[in-house]
């Protein structure tokens, strides 16, 4: 297990580790929140470099567990602020006179992914989410995190872990039998596309080498 106080202290190595052992996760949890491989790409940059913002703050207490809580709930909120950066780009865009009609980029990114249909079926069921229920399905049920550890992640209580998860699940079984929405198969990964961020040894040691600059 990755030693929680050599991260806290800026190991540059405990943090290559950290990277190469969660990349992965943070990416796909930020495509679940985020219907979008680019944004991910983002948000996974952004997460690592956040948690070495953050590290002193990270709890080196015995029996503290693992840091994937940590790592998704950063990305959450990396996950937040790279949305409202988005609506403010758009609203920005659609201010701008238009001389000719701007070009439609959905295609393009969907012919990144090897799975559009499940691409399609991810994006729509989490759109038909409030955000909080968006965020508790991404952590418990795509990326495995237990209420405990969601709760962690989110910074609430376990109770309201339940209770999204609960309003999440019954939102879209709702919403399948009205025939509004397509079943999402819960226990399978998104499709790896070309160009998804890797969390090979190397990429994490120059990631690493480059927060600790």
């Amino acid at each position: 297990m990755i030693s929680r106080a050599r991260v806290r202290a800026g190991d540059p190595d405990a943090f290559a580790e950290l990277f190469g052992e969660y990349v992965r996760a943070v990416y796909n949890h930020g495509f679940r929140l985020t219907g979008d491989w680019s944004a991910a790409e983002d948000v996974a940059s952004l997460t690592f470099l956040e948690a070495w913002r953050l590290r002193e703050r990270l709890d080196v207490s015995p029996g503290a567990g693992s840091l994937r809580p940590w790592l998704l709930g950063i990305a959450t909120n990396v996950a937040r602020n790279t949305r409202r950066a988005a609506r403010r780009y758009d609203g920005a865009v659609a201010r701008m006179p238009r001389t000719e009609p701007l070009p439609d980029v959905a295609d393009e990114v969907a012919d990144r992914v090897d799975d559009r249909e499940r691409l399609a079926r991810v994006k729509a069921a989490m759109t038909a989410l409030r955000k909080p229920e968006r965020e508790v399905l991404a952590l418990c049920v795509w990326s495995g995190l237990d209420y405990a550890e969601a709760a962690e992640a989110l910074d609430v209580p376990v109770g309201t872990i339940r209770s999204r998860l609960s309003r999440a699940r019954k939102r879209l079984a709702k919403l399948v039998a009205a025939g509004k929405l397509e079943a999402v198969d819960e226990e399978r990964e998104p499709a790896r596309v070309r160009g998804q961020v890797k969390g090979d040894r190397e990429t994490a040691v120059r990631l690493a080498q480059e927060i600790t600059r």
